[in-house]
């Protein structure tokens, strides 16, 4: 185990600047595509709703699945090339992703697009890395707590810059997006800095570059299986408000889309003031342990009162309470990059990710099948708030286990 930052260059501020825009833009490309790509599909299959809906559900699962199997590739190539190279090129990739769905003449390009988007938004386990990296340990916490308001502000930003500039073509926000990753990565090339000294670094191996060996990574180093295990529990509860919120709202509350927009703006906003004013202080109030533990009892309880709250101004108190949850991931960060070596950070970021992602693939039906369980009585009763009250059996599972494997940890 080591805390060595000592040959890792100085924080710099235009550098870390760098690495939060890459993640937002990174988190925009899921956010962007909310309200404008349906409208581009329904261009290529004839206005025909079913079979768009059909078409949108792919490319999700394509997106997902080239992050789950590229996020360990990246790491473990930045571990032998450096941080640098992998995210300015992931950068360009994303660029030309947008052009791709800007330009596409058919729905075969638009799958290609978001191939390509996958591939190249999964260097946010690089960028994770390269904090880890330059930042020495006692700060990683409050600095990834930045990086997790970038996601906040990409997906707040993203829908509503899709839905502005679609209002005009639907393709427009794919051309804007493309001029913002190619400014971003031209200014990266002048500004950002290698962060992985080279005597830290490793020969790149397929074995470790793999899910499977990402898997086999984390299994053999007790410890932090025991933390990544409650990581992947908290992968599968963060997506119980993606996948059942708007039918949830419209069903409990009668809100329509103006609300229900509003309302996922709130939650994108309340994370973004945790993450950026909270995180700080409660870690340094509490240690990163106990943060952890807090973040996720916050998270439980926040979850407790949205499937509870029979009103929707109900709802909207557990916001602030749930947001706190943020304090748990940028503790666990913080935790885990210290118990491994300088030249294994870009692994254990690819495979935290690769962990979480699968959490992301298989909790999307989880969750709505609860939901319509729920609400058509297969519990025993009616119960729409069903699928958040398995999110807090989720995040309790998570901090028992969290509890237990950081009982050692420094």
């Amino acid at each position: 185990m080591t805390d060595a930052v000592a040959a890792a260059p100085p924080p710099r501020k235009a550098a870390f600047a760098f690495v939060f825009v890459t993640v937002l833009l990174d988190t925009m490309a899921l956010g962007i595509v909310v309200p404008v790509l349906p409208t581009i599909v329904l261009g290529f299959v004839n206005n025909d709703a079913a079979q768009a809906a059909h078409v949108v559900g792919a490319l999700g699962a394509f997106w997902a699945t080239m992050q789950f199997v590229s996020m360990p590739f990246l790491g473990a190539l930045s571990d032998q090339f450096g941080r640098r190279p992998v995210i300015l090129i992931s950068n360009f990739g994303m660029a030309a992703a947008y052009l791709i769905v800007a330009t596409a003449p058919s729905l075969i390009w638009i799958f290609a697009s978001r191939i390509l988007s996958g591939i190249a938004a999964a260097s946010v386990s690089t960028a994770n890395a390269y904090i880890a990296d330059v930042t020495p340990p006692e700060q990683r916490a409050a600095r990834f707590g930045v990086l997790g308001a970038a996601f906040g502000a990409g997906f707040v930003l993203g829908p509503a810059i899709g839905g502005l500039l679609g209002a005009t073509d639907p393709r427009l926000p794919y051309w804007a997006a493309a001029i913002c990753s190619l400014l971003n990565a031209t200014y990266g090339f002048f500004v950002l800095p290698e962060s992985l000294a080279k005597e830290n670094r490793r020969t790149f191996s397929w074995r470790r570059a793999n899910p499977i060996g990402a898997f086999d990574f984390l299994r053999a180093r007790p410890q932090i299986a025991g933390l990544a295990s409650a990581r992947f529990l908290e992968g599968l509860a963060q997506v119980v408000l993606p996948s059942t919120f708007v039918l949830y709202a419209s069903h409990r509350y009668g809100w329509d889309t103006r609300t229900i927009g509003l309302t996922l703006g709130m939650v994108g906003v309340s994370s973004i003031l945790v993450n950026v004013f909270l995180v700080r202080r409660v870690v340094r109030a509490l240690g990163e342990r106990r943060a952890l533990l807090t973040g996720l009892f916050c998270g439980a309880l926040g979850f407790a009162i949205y499937g509870t709250a029979p009103t929707g101004a109900l709802f909207w108190l557990g916001i602030p309470l749930q947001s706190c949850w943020a304090v748990a991931g940028a503790s666990a960060q913080a935790l885990l990059t210290r118990q491994v070596e300088p030249n294994e950070q870009g692994q254990l970021q690819g495979a935290l990710a690769a962990v979480m992602g699968v959490g992301g693939m298989i909790g999307p039906p989880i969750f709505t099948t609860i939901f319509a369980m729920g609400i058509e009585g297969g519990l025993g009763a009616n119960l729409p708030g069903a699928p958040y009250y398995f999110g807090v059996l989720v995040l309790i599972g998570a901090w028992t286990i969290a509890r237990r494997a950081t009982r050692t940890f420094a």
